[in-house]
């Protein structure tokens, strides 16, 4: 790409960039009168497995069908995963137009993938602070920290949810934006700042719309926001790139992606918004179909249907299909095609699963699966489908029923603390008496989320003769992360379902009575 440089633009960090990350990924490239895709993807013929796993996995007899499957393998691209397209491709341009600087902050709201991608600018010496849902699932989070990535862990999804905009919560509101000061402040934030924006702050928390969180943290500190979920370069670089590229590597195979349907799945919109228009343009057609998970299903990075409908990049009049499948049916196929060798991860499984359902109700067809990224980050997942973990989850009637099990409850989360009654609440609901429930501070909680190490106020809480704990916390989620954090340490708890907020004699009360903003 040609680059017209001027005086706003950073030409030293202009020519790092190109040198350690352009360089390393897709783009299009003029060579002599022609203009070609350089550092592809690989685009693989995987229809042989795809019939093997129908017929082996789920009894699906696809033999005998006119059916071709490519997967395009972006899980083998820098960082692992299609997002690095989006990401250095928005850089580029923040760079070029002078909008990014040396020594400035790159914030943004992310699942995971594209913060990964992000982290990639910290070897060119940017700062990187990403907004994470607690939810993200513990292979996400290392690899978040394996790129010396800042995280701010949120207990929401990062998603736009306007339909909260008329179920405001504010105690809740109030005490993330205090956990988010906290962790701008240990960051080197001047808080200052933070506070004279706060009512702003709380009122986007209110809304759980982390996106335009991110946007306006950006803006009051003037750090860089990518904004992923609502830029058009998002969508640009899946049309110019990654449509172009496939269909180059079709033409190469003697065939074209006019005669085929593409399949992924929704994170952002960029993808798909890319991949239509480039079909709709060049061949006046629609041929994309996208793939959600069923129902409350959790895929790392998809949304589901419902949670797709609030992006910006959501343009389901240029889909050719949307299928909503079941991703616990797709685990299987998922250990089906990592144990044959090959790399992707969850949500390659649920769009192989959906064209296993399409080939056998429309008799085969051509077919592009976006294989999105690779198994390392969800190996943890994968183990599950082959071997029953022990228990990190127990209901309150389990719980209760075996409460003499325990050395301890111990209360664990990183912004709210129990008032009196609460923990009056947890010790009538679990039949023990509340001197046995413990409160460390939300300072420890955290440090245990964000080190992975246990902390010495913490540790002294845990030890007992019985050698097994119960975290419990607002909602389940917080409890459910530190579960697997001190299982990597040896350390054996289980984490109450639900959360105080499932409690049957708390449901009529409100929650400020039962919990409170915890002080540091």
């Amino acid at each position: 790409m040609e680059v017209i440089k001027g005086s706003n633009i950073d030409n030293g960090l202009l020519e790092r960039f190109q040198q350690e990350i352009w360089s390393k990924v897709p783009h299009l490239e003029e060579m002599q009168n022609d203009a070609k895709i350089v550092n592809a993807s690989p685009l693989i013929d995987i229809t042989d497995d795809l019939k093997e796993c129908a017929k082996n996995v789920y009894n699906l007899n696809l033999a005998d069908l006119d059916l071709k499957v490519f997967g395009k393998f972006d899980s083998k691209l820098l960082t692992g995963s299609i997002k690095v397209r989006p990401a250095v491709h928005i850089i580029h341009n923040a760079i070029v137009t002078g909008n990014l600087r040396s020594g400035q902050t790159v914030i943004e709201a992310t699942s995971g993938n594209f913060g990964i991608a992000l982290g990639q600018l910290s070897k060119l010496g940017l700062q990187i602070v990403s907004l994470v849902s607690r939810k993200l699932q513990e292979g996400v989070f290392q690899e978040l920290r394996n790129e010396n990535i800042y995280i701010i862990d949120l207990d929401m999804d990062i998603c736009p949810a306007p339909g909260m905009r008329d179920n405001q919560n504010l105690l809740v509101a109030k005490a993330t934006a205090a956990n988010i000061r906290s962790q701008l402040s240990e960051l080197g934030f001047d808080v200052a700042i933070f506070d004279k924006a706060s009512s702003e702050i709380q009122s986007l928390l209110a809304s759980q719309d982390i996106i335009n969180l991110a946007k306006f943290l950006a803006k009051i500190y003037g750090c860089f926001c990518p904004e992923q979920y609502d830029n058009k370069l998002n969508i640009d670089v899946h049309q110019t790139v990654t449509a172009a590229e496939i269909d180059q590597q079709l033409h190469e195979k003697g065939s074209s992606l006019k005669d085929f349907r593409i399949v992924c799945t929704f994170g952002t919109g960029g993808t798909s918004g890319g991949l239509s228009r480039y079909m709709s343009e060049k061949y006046g057609k629609k041929s994309l179909h996208i793939v959600f998970p069923q129902g409350n299903q959790d895929v790392a990075g998809i949304r589901t249907k419902d949670k797709a409908a609030g992006l910006t990049l959501y343009e389901p009049e240029r889909y050719a299909g949307q299928h909503e499948v079941d991703f616990e049916q797709a685990k299987h196929l998922l250990k089906f095609f990592v144990d044959k060798g090959h790399d992707m991860g969850e949500s390659s499984a649920l769009a192989l699963y959906a064209v296993i359902q399409m080939a056998n109700f429309g008799g085969g067809g051509n077919f592009v699966v976006i294989v999105a990224d690779g198994i390392q980050k969800y190996k943890k997942n994968l183990e599950d489908i082959s071997k029953k973990q022990n228990r990190i989850q127990v209901s309150l009637k389990e719980a209760a029923s075996n409460v003499g099990d325990y050395d301890r409850v111990i209360w664990i989360h990183t912004q709210y603390t129990p008032r009196e009654e609460g923990i009056e609440l947890i010790a009538k609901s679990l039949g023990v008496d509340k001197t046995k429930i413990f409160v460390p501070t939300a300072r420890t909680v955290r440090q245990l989320l964000t080190t992975q190490q246990i902390p010495d106020e913490l540790s002294k809480d845990l030890q007992g003769s019985k050698g097994k704990s119960l975290l419990v916390c607002m909602a389940g989620q917080t409890s459910l992360m530190a579960v697997k954090v001190l299982a990597s340490k040896g350390v054996v708890t289980e984490s109450l379902v639900g959360g105080i907020t499932e409690l049957p004699q708390g449901k009529s009360r409100q929650l400020s009575e039962l919990i409170r903003e915890a002080t540091e």
